[in-house]
């Protein structure tokens, strides 16, 4: 039985490398990595159903979301699915490209690797407290992921 480990699951304010992810996540027993890297884009509908023009954004996090997010991995790690997993959120002001989320999983096989490479992201999106204050290009802003 492989023992899975959880490698990284932090929240940051510095700018995020995938390579340091990829590396996190490589192990010789992996015979696939999935990474999935988010950025920001250069437009969103808002709450009020109008498309605009994102010029910035800026997250903010509760004191516990890293706490949050390395549970998260650790119970997606439990079930054997995967190698290694990791997980890094970065927080702060944000340009249009920046990288916002880098999450990577390697396991046995790539099956597993991209369907728990998918929950992480899935799941992190909707549980760990992480705000997004987006500010558009006519001044406008809002803020998305709020409870």
């Amino acid at each position: 039985m492989t023992h899975v480990t959880v490698v990284l699951a932090e929240i940051r304010e510095t700018p995020l490398s995938v390579d340091e992810v990829l590396h996190s996540v490589s192990d010789p027993t992996a015979g696939g990595i999935c990474l999935f890297v988010g950025t920001v884009r250069d437009h969103d509908g808002r709450e009020d159903g109008e498309p605009d023009v994102v010029a910035h954004l800026d997250y903010s996090a509760h004191p516990q979301a890293a706490e949050t997010a390395r549970a998260l991995a650790d119970r997606l790690a439990a079930d054997g699915r995967s190698v290694r997993i990791g997980v890094v959120h970065r927080t702060g002001h944000l340009e249009v490209g920046d990288v916002a989320v880098v999450v990577g999983v390697s396991a046995h096989h790539r099956g597993e690797a991209f369907d728990v490479c998918r929950e992480l992201i899935d799941e992190f999106k909707a549980t760990v407290p992480i705000w997004k204050h987006q500010r558009f290009a006519d001044g406008a802003d809002e803020w998305v992921g709020l409870p």
